[in-house]
């Protein structure tokens, strides 16, 4: 059987065409499965807490970083043991210590990462710029709980210690989400 030349590129222009497709889709169907299964460190947001409190208790350990911004970071608290099911809240306070307002985002994970399914916020600040003006320090709140549903996992229901970790990124140079709003969820900085 022997194709026409038309035949071989209409058969090419549909090919490149469906992969030129599925590159501009590979980073929100990525995004997407990050956000369903927790992967990469993905944490979710939540509306409201659950209705249960497990007793058995979780250490989550806060990190703090900053990427090519001269800021001062820090977490309020090193680690808080939360039962699973009960709300934490975490502080953490941000410092300019220069003479220059600066614009940065801060964008999140948790490891280990295949508790990010479990891991839920109720109020965050990332995602959203924020200008920190000279010498202004500001404190941070983060509202969070570990989901009940993490008994169920044969491997995550052993977990004692989960780390939060946050870095700042100078808003010019940061490539993640910009807002919550602007994925109905919020995500971390690689979207996975």
């Amino acid at each position: 059987m022997k194709l026409s030349n038309a035949k071989v590129a209409g058969i090419s222009l549909t090919v490149f065409a469906a992969m030129l497709g599925l590159g501009f889709a590979a980073e929100p169907l990525y995004g997407t499965f990050c956000r369903v299964t927790g992967y990469g460190g993905t944490t979710r947001i939540a509306t409201a807490a659950p209705n249960e409190i497990i007793d058995q208790t979780i250490t989550v350990r806060f990190d703090t970083n900053v990427t090519d911004v001269p800021l001062e970071f820090r977490p309020l608290q090193r680690s808080q043991d939360v039962k699973i099911g009960q709300h934490g809240l975490a502080f953490f306070e941000v410092t300019n210590p220069t003479d220059e307002e600066i614009h940065v985002i801060a964008s999140y994970n948790v490891t280990p990462h295949f508790s990010g399914k479990y891991f839920n916020k109720l109020e965050c600040f990332c995602f959203d710029e924020r200008v920190i003006a000279p010498h202004e320090t500001k404190k941070l709140p983060v509202v969070y709980f570990i989901s009940p549903d993490m008994i169920d996992d044969h491997v995550a229901d052993k977990l004692e210690t989960i780390t939060l970790s946050y870095t700042f990124y100078e808003s010019s140079q940061y490539k993640g989400p910009k807002t919550q709003a602007a994925l109905g969820a919020a995500n971390s900085a690689t979207g996975g």
